[in-house]
């Protein structure tokens, strides 16, 4: 069985790229397009991994993070930061938001599914 990534990211070609590459090695993506769709669909599917854009429209992805931490359901769940977000200081701010890791964007489509297996507790 693969591992259900749920990402939750409002750029469409962010999206395209990220579910390609997922796709591509075996990994069932679900996508959301803002941060209350992406609390809403953690909660029904309970994904092996979430990946969350930071710069959301109406609720920033440190909003998200928090809210998903908050359910006693998902808490387990790794939550990892997809963000252009690259100044001093961002990486722990998601941190401290409840994210488990945190990726730069542009992703480098040659090692974005290494990092991302990374966060899984198990491959497909």
């Amino acid at each position: 069985m693969s591992a259900r990534i749920l990402l939750i990211e409002d750029n469409e070609l962010n999206r395209y790229l990220a579910t390609f590459l997922l796709e591509k090695r075996g990994y069932a993506v679900a996508c959301a397009n803002d941060g209350p769709q992406g609390i809403t669909m953690a909660a029904e599917m309970i994904p092996e991994l979430i990946l969350l854009d930071i710069q959301l429209p109406s609720m920033d992805g440190y909003a998200v993070a928090k809210s998903l931490r908050a359910e006693p359901v998902l808490n387990h769940v790794p939550i990892v930061a997809v963000t252009s977000y690259a100044m001093p200081g961002d990486r722990e701010k998601a941190l401290d938001a409840g994210c488990n890791g945190y990726i730069e964007k542009p992703i480098n489509p040659d090692t974005f599914t290494e990092e991302i297996s990374a966060y899984l507790r198990h491959e497909i």
